[in-house]
């Protein structure tokens, strides 16, 4: 969740006059403020958030609506004793992101403060009782384990700089800390790629100094970027002979729809700067990043072999069983009875469309031959999540205005 609010934030610090031209700006306001809400709450005290509600094993075993959850809701915390730095650091960045977000035109500088505030805390506890999450919550290791703390740290340490401008930030971003490297994917786990992306934009608007780890930072972005748009290593994936960029077979989109946010935003600001991206002895002006990012939008919203839109709700075609309970089971207006864990099996087993259309989620997507099985018990393709749709918000907003 904490990634989802930082990467719709994020859509709307690079993407406010777009947004709202389009008429959205007010409801990507509303989506980050839900999450935002929720990730302050959850910092109870300085040195404690919560990070977990529920049993990984108790809620899969159930398909059930979420107004009738009857599994344990059990909340787990971290704290001093039992540390979490990448999931605090990873608030820490949400909520200093959601600041930045709410600072601008119609938005709101009371409630950016009290997030900033919760973030500068949230920052220097990730930072001073250091241990990833899963060691303090085991039950979440075979869920959403974390690969490690750093990424978020300076991910968090980006964010404030941006959202403060305050030395220590800036301090921690030019330290001798793990930058990361040239990586394969921007992802709920490995924030390096969105942290190195928005270092190069503060290099190419003449707000940090282009050298040093700085300099290390922007080369290793746009090396991801190269090897995005097919020139250079391949490290981050090749196309599909349907032209979709493929990394993984779990849920493939999500690692598209944050590459295409980092390119078009990276794109945007080498505009900015009348600078072009160099990829060997190739060099790529932005309206070609641009360009590459809109064939892999048009390929999510129908422009491929199965001739299906992965947006749920959109075009003529769409998947008709995503593997989402709340969208196969009878809404409560219709059903207003209780669905119990064992009755709401017979909903998952069934062969027809889900009863609700769950309209702008984005699918896992096809494999890499562009094939998609339209199953609801197929979850590596078909299970929508919100880290997959957030940075599509400002994709889109960019390609509208193109």
């Amino acid at each position: 969740m904490a990634f989802t609010a930082t990467m719709l934030s994020w859509s709307v610090v690079e993407h406010r006059g777009r947004l709202a031209a389009a008429g959205e700006l007010g409801h990507a306001l509303q989506a980050v403020r839900w999450g935002a809400d929720y990730l302050a709450k959850a910092h109870a005290r300085p040195d404690v958030l919560y990070v977990n509600v529920g049993d990984g094993d108790s809620d899969h075993a159930c398909w059930e609506r979420p107004e009738d959850m009857d599994t344990p809701r059990r909340s787990y915390l971290v704290n001093a004793t039992h540390p979490g730095s990448d999931v605090a650091a990873e608030t820490a960045a949400a909520l200093a992101a959601a600041s930045v977000a709410f600072t601008g035109p119609r938005g709101d500088s009371r409630y950016a403060s009290t997030l900033l505030k919760h973030a500068k805390q949230l920052f220097q506890f990730a930072k001073n009782n250091r241990g990833l999450y899963q060691n303090s919550i085991p039950s979440a290791r075979s869920f959403y384990s974390s690969s490690g703390d750093e990424d978020e740290l300076l991910w968090a340490a980006v964010w404030l700089y941006i959202a403060t401008g305050h030395h220590e930030y800036k301090a921690y971003i030019a330290g001798d800390n793990n930058v990361g490297g040239v990586r394969q994917s921007l992802s709920w786990d490995d924030k390096f790629v969105g942290a190195q992306a928005l270092v190069a934009k503060l290099i190419l608007q003449g707000k940090l100094p282009n050298n040093g780890r700085h300099a290390e930072m922007r080369s290793n972005v746009e090396s991801f970027l190269c090897n995005v748009v097919q020139h250079g290593d391949g490290r981050s994936g090749r196309l599909t002979p349907g032209g979709m960029l493929y990394l993984q077979p779990w849920s493939n989109l999500q690692d598209v729809t944050t590459a295409m946010f980092v390119l078009v935003t990276h794109a945007d600001h080498l505009a900015a700067a009348r600078a072009s991206l160099q990829c060997g002895g190739v060099r790529l002006p932005p309206a070609q990043l641009v360009s590459f990012a809109r064939s892999q939008v048009d390929y999510i919203l129908g422009k491929n072999p199965m001739k299906m839109s992965y947006m749920v709700g959109v075009g003529k075609r769409y998947p008709t069983q995503p593997h989402h309970r709340g969208a196969s089971l009878p809404s409560l207006t219709n059903n207003p009875g209780k669905i119990s864990c064992g009755k709401g099996s017979e909903y998952f087993h069934r062969s027809a469309p889900n009863l609700n259309v769950i309209d702008g989620a984005i699918v896992g997507g096809p494999d890499n031959n562009d094939h998609y099985d339209d199953s609801r018990g197929n979850y590596q393709q078909g299970e929508p999540s919100t880290y997959t749709v957030a940075p599509i918000v400002g994709v889109l907003a960019r390609l509208l205005h193109n």
